[in-house]
């Protein structure tokens, strides 16, 4: 079985965690300003599914993927206006690892935020966070990483 792996801060590159060195450290990526919250523990999460948290007062969605990646975004979906991103379909378009709105079922990159196909919409970038996986403990950075969109 493979380690799970998380997103560290700042890549949108999968991290494996539990390997030593690779596996990042939040104390040591500054949390001593309270930058990361403790949202669950991975086995909360279900595979291909999502989850909402409160994190420091903001709905985020937070979706774990076939091979154990955890990405966090906004739960807010700017074109239905509703808080409902975590109850959307997950799944791929190629490697891409996506999320369709439970709504009106845009896709939007879960890496990126991006919307892979607005149809006649104007495009929006969901906002997304960093998360860490540090012994089996789901954090998510407090600061958003990319993306414009409302929360």
């Amino acid at each position: 079985m493979t380690p799970p792996a998380t997103t560290a801060p700042g890549s949108a590159a999968p991290v494996p965690v539990g390997l030593g060195p690779t596996d990042p450290d939040p104390t040591a990526l500054g949390d001593t300003a309270g930058l990361w919250e403790e949202v669950c523990h991975l086995d909360d999460l279900p595979r291909e599914r999502g989850a909402a948290a409160l994190v420091d007062g903001v709905q985020v969605a937070l979706f774990r993927t076939h091979d154990d990646t955890v990405h966090a975004l906004q739960q807010y979906d700017p074109y239905c206006g509703a808080h409902v991103l975590s109850r959307g379909i997950v799944g791929t378009r190629g490697d891409v690892p996506t999320v369709a709105s439970p709504m009106y079922k845009q896709v939007f990159d879960l890496r990126t935020g991006a919307c892979l196909d607005p149809v006649g919409r104007e495009p929006v970038h969901l906002t997304t966070y960093p998360v860490v996986v540090r012994d089996g403990v789901v954090l998510v950075g407090r600061e958003p990483r990319h993306g414009s969109g409302a929360s």
